[in-house]
């Protein structure tokens, strides 16, 4: 293996094995959302009005707050491997990155935890 050439640099190196994971889990949390979403919506579509009444004591129910949890986190962690690729292809600078990603993080973990704390409390007391 020799060193002057852009071949000899790398050969050996293997790859970093992260690739193939981060896509399936993406297409994975998709195809999740497609079908959550699909039942979010035909639930939406059997319910008689969206009163605040009706829709509390339609989420009230396990059969209902389960999957809206499920979707809640399949939404949240397919946006933020959607945005982690964004930022890591475009933000060149390691400091800059760095802060981005963390932000990024905090961001879908707090929105999701708000999320599914409320979803939880409607689900457990039946009032927001």
């Amino acid at each position: 293996m020799g060193n002057g050439t852009s071949i000899g640099r790398v050969r050996g190196l293997g790859s970093a094995h992260e690739g193939a994971h981060h896509w399936l889990v993406a297409r994975t949390t998709a195809v999740g959302n497609l079908i959550l979403m699909t039942w979010l919506i035909v639930s939406f579509v059997l319910l008689p009005n969206f009163s605040y009444e009706t829709v509390t004591g339609w989420i009230s129910q396990p059969i209902a707050a389960v999957p809206m949890m499920l979707l809640i986190i399949s939404v949240f962690y397919h946006a933020k491997l959607g945005l982690q690729v964004l930022i890591e292809d475009y933000v060149h600078e390691a400091g800059l990155k760095f802060g981005t990603l963390t932000a990024l993080n905090l961001a879908a973990f707090g929105g999701g935890a708000f999320a599914l704390f409320s979803i939880a409390r409607l689900a457990l007391t039946g009032a927001a």
